[in-house]
C-alpha cells in the first residue's frame, strides 16, 4: 500500500485493531505479556509503529521467546514502549519531524531513504491505520532502544577515560548508572587535556573528592534534555546547583564556553552530549587557578 493510504477503522482502539488485523499476532502477544494491552486500549492518543509478524521473524532465533518470559517483562515493556509515541501523529506529521520522543523516553530518528520513510533502521510499510485512540503505522523491522547506561556507552566510545576515572574517584559511577533519567555534558579526554598541567592529578586526590564531585555534577542535568529543548530553554540547572548557559543554533551549540561536538546520544538512563572543554562551576572557578 502506498505511503499515506488510509485504512478506515471506525471504532476499535489500537489494541483491538492490531488483534483483528492478522499481521500483528506476535506484537499482540508481546503487548499482552508486557501488560500493556490496557494502556493501548486507553484514551491516549498514541501513535504506534507496529512491527509485523515478519518483522519479529527477523530477530535472532529465540529472541521473541526469551522476551516473552515473565522474568524479562521489564525489558519487553521497554522495547514495546520504544514503538509508541504519545499523541496522534498521521504520516504527514511523522515525516515532518526529524525525531520522535517515545513512551520509552528515548527518541526514534525519522528519515527518508531510497526505499521510502524510515524510523531508525525500520521501513514504514503501511501508514495511517486509524483507530479510536490513535494511529498505527506498520514497520518491517523491530526497532530496539539503547540498553547500555551512560558509563557503559562512555566506556565503549573509548574517548572518555579521564571522565570515567574522575567519576570513579568522586564515587559517582553508581549515580550515573542509576535509572535516572539524566543528561550528561561529557568532556572528552582531549577536553580534559586542555586543563592546566597537574589539574587532573590534583583533583583525583582523595582530599579533593568533594571539589571533583562538584565539577562533575556541574556537567549533569536532571531528565532527558535533547539539544533542541536545551536550546529552547537557554539554560539548565545542574545537579551541582548552579545553572549552565546554553546558546547557539543548529550548526554550533555551546554550554557555557564548551562547544557541543556531538549531541543527543541516547542511553538506557539518559542522554549524552559530547563537549570539547571541561566546565567549572562558579564556586570552583576561583580556585581552579590554584589547582
Amino acid at each position: 500500500m502506498a505511503l499515506g493510504q488510509t485504512c478506515s477503522s471506525s471504532t476499535p482502539n489500537i489494541a483491538e485493531t492490531a488483534a483483528a488485523d492478522g499481521r500483528f499476532n506476535t506484537l499482540v502477544a508481546a503487548v499482552g505479556a508486557a501488560d500493556l494491552a490496557e494502556t493501548l486500549s486507553g484514551p491516549g492518543p498514541f501513535t504506534v509503529f507496529a512491527p509485523t509478524d515478519a518483522a519479529f521473524a527477523k530477530l535472532p532465533a529465540g529472541t521473541v521467546e526469551t522476551l516473552l518470559k515473565p522474568e524479562n517483562k521489564e525489558m519487553l515493556k521497554s522495547v514495546l514502549l520504544y514503538h509508541v509515541v504519545p499523541g496522534n501523529m498521521p504520516a504527514k506529521t511523522v515525516l515532518g519531524t526529524p525525531a520522535l520522543v517515545t513512551a520509552n523516553g528515548q527518541r526514534l530518528d525519522v528519515k527518508m531513504s531510497n526505499n521510502g520513510p524510515m524510523i531508525d533502521n525500520a521501513n514504514i510499510i503501511l501508514t495511517d491505520i486509524n483507530t479510536s485512540n490513535g494511529t498505527i503505522h506498520a514497520i518491517d523491522t523491530v526497532v530496539l532502544p539503547e540498553s547500555m547506561t551512560i558509563p557503559q556507552i562512555a566506556q565503549k566510545a573509548g574517548k572518555f577515560n579521564t571522565l570515567l576515572a574522575a567519576a570513579k574517584a568522586a564515587g559517582l559511577v553508581d549515580a550515573l548508572s542509576a535509572k535516572g533519567p539524566i543528561t550528561v555534558f561529557a568532556p572528552t579526554d582531549e577536553a580534559f587535556s586542555k586543563l592546566p598541567a597537574g589539574t587532573i592529578e590534583m583533583l583525583l586526590k582523595p582530599e579533593n573528592k568533594d571539589q571533583l564531585a562538584a565539577i562533575l555534577t556541574y556537567h549533569v542535568v536532571p531528565g532527558r534534555v535533547y539539544s533542541n529543548d536545551a536550546l529552547k530553554a537557554g539554560s539548565a540547572k545542574t545537579l551541582q546547583g548552579a545553572t549552565a548557559r546554553i546558546r547557539g543554533d543548529k550548526q554550533v551549540v555551546k554550554v557555557n564556553d564548551a562547544k557541543v561536538i556531538m549531541a543527543d546520544l541516547d542511553t538506557s538512563n539518559g542522554v549524552i552530549h559530547v563537549i570539547d572543554a571541561v566546565m567549572l562551576p562558579p564556586k570552583a572557578t576561583a580556585s581552579a587557578g590554584n589547582l
